[in-house]
């Protein structure tokens, strides 16, 4: 009975809340300090609803094309629903992502900056925005490089991007503590809160130091068919 209950999109919200919450208050900090996201890239409509009507409000997207498909249509029946851009986002469609999107985490380089910008200007919605550091130094990844943080943070600021932190991808199957530890070292260094780190497999390592969005998808949603 209980495996059956854990099973459920309801259940397995709970399970993670749950874990969510032990490990901040082992590190001695207020669970409902800590944003779950729920990324539900190539989840259906109808594998989100459940989620939606269990409570959860925020959700993540990879692609602009994929999240135009479902979004408009649940956020039209829940106005509270807040929706994460957390894949990379190419500067042509800064436009879409500030009239789709509540939350961006992957503002990575210049050109995207000035794009973000104007856009937020021409329709009015000044969306908090994660510069993604590549805290990894993988050339396969998106975010900026370690060193060009400053320049990339002064940029943002001076087109009136709201910064809300940090958000990083550590290096597959290593240890992901340093990288999570290093990546707040950076936002308390530039007075920055936001911390968008931790997925299924590591989301209690990072809770334990320090993020304030976490995103999960398969620990949530199960596993894809």
């Amino acid at each position: 009975m209980q495996e059956a209950i854990r099973e459920t999109a309801e259940g397995r919200l709970n399970e993670i809340t749950s874990q969510m919450s032990a490990a901040a208050k082992l590190a001695r900090r207020a669970p409902a300090d800590i944003t779950l996201i729920a990324v539900s890239k190539t989840r259906s409509i109808g594998d989100i609803e459940p989620l939606i009507r269990a409570g959860h409000r925020n959700y993540g997207e990879n692609r602009i094309q994929e999240a135009q498909t479902k979004w408009p249509e649940l956020k039209a029946v829940d106005a509270d629903i807040v929706l994460h851009l957390i894949g990379q986002l190419q500067s042509n469609k800064a436009a879409e992502a500030v009239s789709l999107f509540d939350v961006i985490h992957s503002l990575d380089r210049l050109s995207l900056v000035t794009a973000l910008g104007k856009a937020m200007r021409e329709q009015g919605r000044f969306l908090p925005c994660f510069i993604q550091v590549n805290i990894g130094a993988e050339p396969q990844k998106g975010g900026c490089a370690i060193d060009v943080l400053p320049e990339l943070l002064a940029a943002a600021q001076s087109e009136q991007i709201p910064v809300a932190g940090l958000m990083c991808l550590p290096p597959a199957d290593v240890e992901p503590a340093p990288y999570f530890a290093l990546l707040a070292e950076m936002a308390a260094r530039h007075g920055l809160d936001g911390l968008s780190m931790g997925m299924s497999g590591d989301f209690q390592t990072a809770t334990m130091l320090g993020a304030t969005h976490i995103r999960v998808g398969t620990a949530l949603f199960g596993e894809r068919g």
